[in-house]
């Protein structure tokens, strides 16, 4: 296999030397593109409570209809044809509440332009990955503080990296004549910040980092880092504004620092005092917090679950609800407004973390 990709320009006296195009599985990467073109589907997005039995969904809709389940977003999607978007929706709308799985953030959207890596010949899609995944790991480098707050171990950015190669494949046009290098450089950038967006909310996770560049830009022009009254004005907020934003990006590192929610909740040994030699508003003060860690203990992460399971995730948004609504004296309609998300997507987690939060109970009850 050849490794240049790219023209290259040479010094001022001579001319501009270009380099062979890259060759997988002995198919330039123009050959392989041209054997699975993308196409247009109507596609419909959803996540749902639990895991579907794939099969068995896959026999209730009608023949040409494929889906497929994206493990590192918890995603499912159903393509059809074009035309077919809304009608797909409502066929998965009725087959979710038929058969007791509630949906999240369902929806249809039409002429999605996709290719199924799959179509493409299997010696250029292993040869194409395994050089691409070399390279993006090396652009990542940049990246890896931020990658190793979500993913400490190697294996696994080993593997999320490959997958972001095989989703960029999925989503290249090769039509509109940018080399494919090029065009997943682009989208690296984006899935790391979509992997604090996916573990904490969109808005939580944008807010973050909203701030974090705007103090990192007046640095740089001040050097000095800017007061609350300065970063505002730098942001074109209120004060206030920043304050409720402040609050929540600190509300978003707290999570990241729970050692519960990395795992390992039940090795941590808490000691209660004893009734008898301490007064009753200390006796409330423990069995608040160890209410409060139970609650925490049952959205934690679960390490016996697959990784394409939702269980194997925090449940963040469960803890958000529960937590606010309990001890942050906020209601569910205000805490919807705020996270930029649904009451009833709210209510979903929310009844997950309750189940968990029930045995969590019953066992220090006993």
């Amino acid at each position: 296999m050849s490794h240049p990709t790219l023209p290259m320009t040479a010094g001022a006296d001579g001319p501009p030397r270009t380099r062979d195009p890259l060759v997988f599985g002995g198919l330039s990467e123009a050959e392989g593109w041209a054997l699975a073109p993308i196409t247009p589907r109507d596609r419909v997005h959803f996540r749902v409570d639990r895991e579907l039995p794939l099969a068995t969904f896959r026999a209730a809709l009608p023949a040409g209809v494929t889906v497929t389940y994206d493990e590192g977003e918890g995603l499912y999607r159903v393509d059809g044809a074009c035309g077919e978007g809304e009608a797909m929706a409502t066929l998965v709308r009725a087959w979710c509440a038929t058969n007791g799985y509630a949906t999240v953030g369902l929806r249809a959207e039409t002429d999605v332009r996709r290719r199924a890596p799959r179509d493409l010949p299997p010696a250029f899609l292993a040869d194409l990955c395994r050089h691409y995944c070399r390279v993006s790991l090396k652009r990542l480098q940049r990246n890896m503080s931020t990658i190793r707050l979500h993913l400490p171990d190697n294996d696994d950015v080993d593997q999320q990296v490959a997958e972001w190669v095989l989703k960029a494949v999925g989503q290249y046009d090769e039509g509109k004549g940018v080399p494919f290098g090029a065009f997943l450089a682009t989208q690296l950038s984006k899935w790391v910040h979509d992997l604090g967006r996916n573990a904490y909310g969109r808005t939580a996770a944008d807010t973050e980092n909203k701030q974090q560049k705007a103090i990192a830009a007046f640095t740089a022009e001040h050097q000095r880092r800017p007061s609350e009254q300065e970063l505002a004005a730098y942001m074109g907020q209120s004060v206030a504004t920043l304050r409720r934003n402040s609050q929540t990006v600190a509300t978003l590192n707290g999570l990241r620092n729970l050692h519960s929610l990395d795992g390992g909740p039940d090795s941590v040994e808490y000691v209660l005092p004893d009734s008898a030699e301490v007064p009753d508003e200390l006796m409330g003060e423990a069995e608040q917090t160890l209410l409060s860690h139970a609650l925490t203990a049952a959205c934690a992460a679960d390490p016996t679950a697959r990784r394409d399971q939702r269980a194997a995730q925090p449940n963040v948004l469960g803890w958000a609800t529960w937590y606010l609504t309990t001890w942050g004296g906020k209601t569910k309609t205000q805490l919807s407004a705020e996270l930029v998300t649904s009451v009833r997507n709210m209510n979903v987690h929310a009844d997950r973390a309750e189940r968990a939060l029930k045995e969590r109970l019953s066992e220090l009850a006993g």
